[in-house]
């Protein structure tokens, strides 16, 4: 590739890893978020009383109509005197918890009516009842879905940069603009997500097959 600097490849590569480091963990962290209060809406969502699902479901909206840049944005500027990566963790988690709870939603809806009615025969109390019939099927319904959205955060964090994360893209940026090589720090950067991102969405496409049959 004519005008294609390889020193610069190898001279990025160490600082987008160490960025690298950053986004898997930003990923990781953010995706637990998101399983785990996604989750607790969904349940929430489907309490008895409407002091408790309309408020909810006005939160949840809320989430899903801003972008997450505005997000991010918005976090950083209320909370400056946290840890920007901190920041960046939660607002990843609560904006895809919006949208894993509407999975989990799904999920729960998908157990038959007869699981339910069977708990009632043998006098199951609630707690009982989702810990030990629901939940189990209901996640395991849902788990590729949950992973597809992990997979889609892991591409977003870039947006992360905003905040002054440090993140692979971050990385790249600064590199770019101190030694002039954007094409090849950003090219070895999208590399970086393409090799990381492909494999996991053919384990999660894999997992879907498993679990339909």
């Amino acid at each position: 590739m004519n005008g294609f600097d390889w020193n610069a490849v190898g001279e990025s590569l160490p600082l987008l890893l160490e960025g690298f480091r950053v986004t898997v963990l930003a990923t990781v962290l953010g995706t637990l978020v998101a399983a785990v209060l996604g989750l607790a809406v969904a349940v929430a969502g489907r309490a008895p009383s409407r002091f408790v699902t309309v408020p909810v479901r006005v939160l949840t909206e809320f989430v899903r109509s801003t972008p997450l840049l505005v997000q991010l944005v918005g976090a950083a500027a209320l909370f400056n005197t946290v840890e920007p990566l901190y920041t960046g963790i939660a607002v990843l988690g609560v904006h895809y918890a919006a949208y894993t709870s509407e999975v989990y939603r799904a999920g729960i809806d998908g157990v038959p009516k007869g699981q339910w009615e069977a708990c009632r025969a043998l006098s199951l109390s609630p707690r009982r009842t989702w810990q030990a019939v629901i939940l189990p099927q209901a996640v395991r319904n849902v788990l590729p879905a949950l992973g597809n959205y992990a997979v889609s955060m892991f591409k977003e964090t870039p947006f992360l940069a905003v905040i002054t994360v440090q993140e692979m893209v971050f990385e790249a940026r600064k590199y770019g603009a101190d030694n002039f090589a954007y094409t090849e720090v950003f090219t070895l950067a999208g590399l970086i997500f393409l090799v990381a991102s492909y494999p996991t969405s053919l384990l999660m496409r894999r997992l879907e097959k498993r679990l339909g049959h």
